[in-house]
């Protein structure tokens, strides 16, 4: 009887998108992924200008931070997993479910009659809009290899900065019209249908030929430990002392989820995060640095219109025109340097460059206080945006390239995931600082005849440079002072200005320090030329092994008898 032999046989790969598809499908393909962006980026500026008005509707200001924490808390930690679901099961479906999702959040939003129905809805939502970006990032690269994918991740990564414009224009148009808080969720719907649209008839129903095994224990602990670790960032230093055992448990707790986390993911067949991702230094310079470049950038744009309105005084009401000088020159940079990218092939100086002139400018607008004119606001404001758009729009394409097609979910949402971590720290650490010092100044700045009323919640509030209601109630409780309590309203108004002035330039300084640690992290960063095709090249070192994989037959490969 013949011996009987066997032999592995791997199935092939799918063909890369871009290869199948004309140049006319492919256009579709890249609207329905820029709608679907638009979609999420949009929906959270319209919501945020209208959330006054929705906590006054619904009364429930002591629940504000739910409504944005639950939002963060389901897309952050669901990132990962829809990247997985992505990568096992095919980019279409998952992309039109997290749109679902997010368009069903919407309706189910401007239904709420409670704030505890609204933090849940929104929290639904937030489902789905962990599933819009890093999926959206991989369909670029499926369609497009790396050198030509960075061109149009910069164009991806403008309808951010353009939803930051108009976003808070729509909502405050909303919002003051007769249509009434609602719409600002309902507008999500017929932008959704659109975007559904051109999904369901854009994107190949394309799905893996690998056999997969999704990591469910996992992609629970994930959860376990993300969803206290950002609990505690949010609340530390606000809602709780961060010394208290609160917020100490959530990060005790979230410490041991990670570890189990760590060690679960370590014997997985096919981890969540696969722990060797950090074994490719490109990976793990990429995923550091854009922590660092989202908790600087996030940490410092979301006071700056808090500078203008209480420092500077400036009639503008509206956050989307006062960023519109930063993102405008974000725009300008993500586009142009993707094109840079795209032409070249290489990468790093470009990254560099675009940390330095963020650097720079947070640290020009750390030196600003009260007599700051409105053409050095915003000459700091374009200098800072130049730095963010090249630096955002460049890590997903060089964290993509070190890796093949059937990785893409996986890598990019690891990536998201950390970048979120990010701007999460990056918030709470700088809300928490701005409390602090403002605290701090107005010990220094507070009239003398004023200083036993120092720490009372009545004068300790920068509220009253923003809020007209607040301004006119103190004034009332100067009357009491007779006829100085004019002067001493003036004078009180000045230390709050003052005070406000120094806690926010003491952010933007931090801001600069953690930009110039990211521009240190850079440094690291290895440069591989951006390959031009969606193979690996053997040749260039970019072996599946390094990439965080080992070598070996495809995970469907079966044995087969030979004679």
């Amino acid at each position: 009887m013949a011996e009987v032999r066997t032999e592995t046989i791997a199935h092939p790969v799918p063909q890369p998108w871009g290869d199948t598809l004309s140049r006319r499908r492919i256009g579709f393909v890249i609207a329905a992924v820029m709608l679907g962006m638009l979609l999420s980026a949009l929906d959270q500026t319209v919501v945020g200008t209208a959330m006054p008005r929705i906590i006054a509707s619904l009364n429930g200001l002591q629940h504000y931070a739910w409504v944005a924490t639950g939002y963060l808390l389901a897309s952050t930690a669901s990132m990962p997993i829809w990247g997985k679901l992505s990568d096992a099961y095919g980019r279409k479906r998952f992309f039109i479910l997290g749109m679902a999702v997010f368009v069903t959040g919407s309706v189910l939003c401007g239904q709420s009659h409670s704030m505890t129905e609204l933090i849940l809805f929104r929290a639904f939502q937030g489902l789905g809009a962990g599933a819009m970006m890093p999926i959206s990032q991989a369909i670029i690269g499926d369609i497009f290899p790396p050198a030509q994918r960075a061109k149009w991740t910069g164009v991806l990564m403008s309808v951010f900065a353009v939803a930051t414009i108009i976003g808070p224009l729509i909502g405050g148009w909303i919002t003051d019209s007769s249509l009434g808080w609602r719409w600002t969720f309902y507008v999500n719907v017929p932008v959704g249908i659109v975007a559904l649209t051109f999904a369901a008839f854009a994107l190949p129903g394309h799905v893996s030929l690998r056999k997969h095994r999704i990591d469910y224990g996992g992609s629970a602990l994930l959860v376990a430990a993300a969803v206290p670790l950002l609990l505690g960032l949010s609340w530390g230093g606000s809602t709780y002392p961060w010394t208290s055992w609160e917020i100490v448990g959530m990060f005790a707790f979230s410490a041991a989820m990670w570890v189990a986390f760590f060690l679960r993911e370590r014997r997985a067949a096919e981890p969540v995060i696969n722990p060797q991702l950090f074994h490719n230094s490109v990976f793990t310079v990429s995923a550091l640095a854009g922590a660092l470049q989202m908790a600087a950038l996030f940490g410092a744009i979301m006071f700056l219109p808090l500078f203008v309105q209480g420092v500077l005084g400036k009639s503008a009401t509206n956050s989307g025109i006062i960023l519109m000088p930063l993102m405008m020159g974000a725009i300008v940079t993500s586009i142009g340097g993707g094109q840079i990218i795209a032409r070249t092939g290489k990468y790093k100086v470009i990254v560099i460059v675009g940390f330095v002139l963020a650097a720079g400018g947070a640290y020009l607008l750390s030196r600003m206080g009260l007599d700051t004119t409105w053409k050095t606001l915003v000459r700091n404001m374009v200098l800072m945006g130049l730095g963010m758009g090249v630096a955002m729009s460049a890590f997903t394409v060089i964290v993509q390239n070190q890796y093949p097609s059937h990785r893409l979910g996986e890598v990019t949402a690891g990536l998201q995931f950390f970048r979120s971590i990010g701007s999460t720290i990056g918030l709470a650490v700088f809300g928490t600082i701005l409390n602090n010092q403002f605290a701090a100044a107005m010990k220094t700045n507070l009239p003398a005849a004023l200083q036993k009323y120092n720490g009372s919640a009545a004068l300790d509030n920068p509220q009253v440079l923003l809020s007209p209601s607040a301004s006119s109630k103190i004034h009332g409780m100067f009357s009491q002072f007779g006829a100085q309590g004019e002067q001493l309203f003036n004078a009180f108004m000045h230390a709050v200005r003052q005070s406000l002035s120094t806690a926010i330039s003491d952010l933007f300084l931090l801001s600069a320090i953690v930009g110039l640690i990211g521009l240190f992290v850079v440094l690291f960063l290895r440069e591989d030329p951006l390959r031009r095709t969606h193979a690996l090249d053997p040749e260039s070192g970019e072996e599946d092994s390094e990439a965080g994989f080992e070598a070996g037959p495809e995970p469907d490969a079966q044995p087969v008898p030979a004679a």
